[in-house]
């Protein structure tokens, strides 16, 4: 009886050790004897015990946080960037195989790959063209983690922090701007406005009737405000006009 207790704990130690269970979203890297054999999964998995082994991979997309790099622009201007590498593991095999932690290499590629391509562009770039730098980012992690079997599905800059004296100095350039833009805008209003004055005062020239039927819509519009005393010098011509008629 005691023998019959003893054989069936031992077979259930073997099948706690032998038989697994993996979500549709895990994979396990098999080794015998400490060879590569395969991968394994979803579902259940059967192992030998003592001489297989499996480590269990996640194939759901991974959001990495990368710290605030210091990284000095182009233009010799110092700010500090932080960005979020999305990524996922498509070759459980090489993930595990060719990289001993697939995070800690990835995060501290991503570091060194955001301050070199940041390097490479000036301020107004990284504040102007911050999707084609996210794209480069990931192009070049992408290639980089191949052999790792990771691929890096995104790349977003997600902060970037200025000094106090660039922070002003950009305020300044902007009011500065602001200023270019608003007399450029009054200019080119001022020239339309003496367009339209020449082309007026062309049309009026030609017909000499015009002017004095203007002459009588101004004294028209004045007439109405009965508050003060308007003196409105009356052209020659106007009275001409009156006495030929007589």
């Amino acid at each position: 009886m005691n023998f019959i207790i003893v054989l069936v704990v031992l077979v259930l130690i073997l099948l706690s050790l032998s038989v697994r269970v993996l979500n549709e979203y895990e994979r396990g890297v098999a080794f015998t004897l400490g060879r590569f054999t395969g991968v394994k999964g979803p579902g259940l998995v059967v192992l030998w015990p003592v001489v297989q082994k499996m480590t269990k991979v996640d194939l759901r997309i991974i959001v990495l946080d990368v710290p605030k790099q210091d990284v000095i622009l182009r233009d010799n201007v110092s700010v500090k960037v932080n960005a979020v590498v999305y990524f996922r593991i498509v070759d459980p095999g090489k993930a595990i195989i060719q990289v001993e932690d697939v995070f800690q290499a990835t995060s501290q590629l991503a570091q060194t790959t955001l301050r070199s391509v940041l390097g490479q562009h000036e301020m107004d770039d990284l504040l102007a063209q911050r999707d084609k730098l996210n794209i480069d980012i990931q192009r070049i992690l992408d290639q980089s983690t191949e052999q790792w079997g990771i691929k890096v599905a995104n790349v977003e800059i997600k902060q970037v922090d200025l000094d106090e004296s660039m922070i002003r100095a950009m305020a300044k350039q902007a009011e500065a701007e602001r200023t270019r833009r608003a007399k450029v805008i009054h200019a080119e209003g001022e020239k339309q406005a003496a367009e339209t004055l020449a082309e007026a005062a062309t049309l009026l020239a030609r017909e000499p009737g015009a002017i004095q039927l203007r002459y009588l819509q101004t004294l028209a519009d004045i007439t109405t405000d009965k508050s003060s005393t308007i003196v409105f010098p009356l052209p020659v011509d106007l009275i001409k006009m009156f006495f030929e008629k007589r």
